[in-house]
C-alpha cells in the first residue's frame, strides 16, 4: 500500500513536478514535462480516501466531499510544500499535488530575464507573468520577491490560494494572506492591502474583472503590483484583461491600463532532446514611449513589432527566444517549432 508522505519523497527524490493520483489508475510522477507510472497497486476508492482524507482535517474533507473539489497547501516537514487538488471525477476521486520547493531559486539561478531586477526599483504599476499551467510562473515571481526581500525595505504582502512560497523576512517586512483563510477572495484580500501602507502586492492570479480592476487601481494608488495570468504572449495578455471588463468600461480600462502596464514576462518551460531537464523561453514587453498608446487605441497587434524595435533595451519575442536556446544547442529545432507561436516565421 502507498503512503501519501512516501509519494511525496518520490517526486522529491526524482526531481518530479507534480503527483497525480486517481481512482481506477496507478500514481503518476511529472518529471521534466513526462509522466511517469509508479509501480505498485492500482488505487481503489478505500486506498485513495485514505491517502487523500490523510493530510486534511476532518471538516475540510467534509467540504471536499460535499463540494467535489478543495484547493490547499501541504508541508513536508521542511523538505518542501506542495500545492493540492483534490477533485471528483466521472469514475471517483483523483488528486493533483504541485512542489513547490522549500528553497527559492534566485533570478539568476532561473535565468530569468534582466530586466527581472529592474522591477524592484518601481514604485508603481503593474508587472505580469503570464504562461500556461506548469511554466513556472509561481516559481518566477517567487525569485523576484525573494530579490526584493533580499535588497530592499519594503512592505508587501502577497494574496495567493493557497499560499506556496514562504518568504521570511530579511530587509522587507511580508505578510502572507491565503483565500478561503486569511481573506475571503482575491478581491477583499485587495481592499484590504490598499488600505494598509503597502509597498508591492502580489496577487497569486488575476481571474476575474473584480480582482483586475481592483489591482489596477492599487497601481494608480501608488503601488507595485505583481501578479499571474494564463496567457501565451504579451498581445493576448493585454487582451485578455481588456476584454474581461463590460463594454462600457473598456476604454477605462485601456486608458488605466496604458498608463500603468510596466511589463509582461511570458514564459515556457521546454524539454530538452532527452527529457533529462527543461529550459526557460521568455517573451519581453516592457514599458516604452509607444506602449501606452498601442494599448490606449486597442491596436495590440502592433505589440508584437513594438518588441522587436526595442530588442535593444531588453524586450524579446518568444519565438526569438526559442530560437536562442536552439542556437545555444538546448533545445531541439523540432521541439522549439512545436511551441512556436508563429510557426511560419519561426520555420
Amino acid at each position: 500500500m502507498f503512503e501519501i508522505d512516501n509519494l511525496f519523497n518520490l517526486v522529491i527524490k526524482k526531481n518530479g513536478s507534480d503527483l497525480h493520483l486517481k481512482e481506477g489508475q496507478k500514481p503518476k510522477i511529472r518529471v521534466n514535462g513526462q509522466l511517469m507510472e509508479i509501480e505498485g497497486q492500482t488505487l481503489t476508492r478505500t486506498h485513495i480516501v485514505s491517502l487523500l482524507s490523510d493530510i486534511v482535517s476532518k471538516d475540510d474533507w467534509q467540504k471536499f466531499e460535499a463540494k467535489g473539489d478543495y484547493d490547499f497547501a501541504y508541508s513536508l516537514g521542511v523538505q518542501a510544500r506542495f500545492r493540492c487538488n483534490y477533485y471528483r471525477h466521472l469514475l471517483g476521486y483523483g488528486a493533483s499535488f504541485r512542489l513547490i520547493p522549500s528553497k527559492i531559486l534566485s533570478i539568476d539561478e532561473l535565468d530569468l530575464p534582466p530586466c527581472a531586477k529592474t522591477f524592484a526599483k518601481w514604485h508603481s504599476g503593474l508587472v505580469l507573468i503570464t504562461g500556461p499551467t506548469g511554466s513556472g510562473k509561481s516559481t518566477t515571481l517567487a525569485a523576484i520577491i525573494d530579490y526584493i526581500n533580499t535588497n530592499f525595505s519594503y512592505k508587501i504582502i502577497t494574496i495567493e490560494d493557497p499560499v506556496e512560497f514562504i518568504h521570511y523576512r530579511k530587509k522587507s517586512l511580508i505578510s502572507h494572506r491565503e483565500v478561503g483563510h486569511d481573506t475571503a477572495s482575491f478581491a477583499s484580500g485587495l481592499r484590504s492591502a490598499i488600505k494598509s501602507d503597502v509597498d508591492i502586492i502580489l496577487v497569486g492570479e488575476m481571474r476575474d474583472a473584480e480582482t483586475m480592476g481592483l489591482a489596477l487601481r492599487a497601481c494608480e494608488m501608488g503601488v507595485l503590483v505583481f501578479s499571474t495570468v494564463h496567457t501565451n504572449s504579451a498581445a493576448k495578455t493585454v487582451d485578455r484583461i481588456i476584454y474581461s471588463f463590460p463594454s462600457y468600461r473598456k476604454n477605462q480600462i485601456r486608458t488605466i491600463l496604458a498608463n500603468n502596464l510596466r511589463a509582461v514576462i511570458t514564459q515556457q518551460l521546454i524539454p530538452n532532446s532527452d527529457f533529462t531537464r527543461r529550459y526557460g523561453a521568455f517573451e519581453v514587453l516592457l514599458k516604452s514611449q509607444s506602449l501606452g498608446n498601442v494599448i490606449q487605441t486597442g491596436e495590440t497587434f502592433r505589440l508584437n513589432t513594438e518588441t522587436q524595435t526595442n530588442r535593444a533595451q531588453g524586450m524579446i519575442l518568444m519565438d526569438d527566444s526559442l530560437m536562442e536556446l536552439v542556437k545555444a544547442g538546448k533545445i531541439s529545432k523540432e521541439m522549439a517549432s512545436l511551441k512556436a507561436l508563429d510557426k511560419a516565421r519561426f520555420d
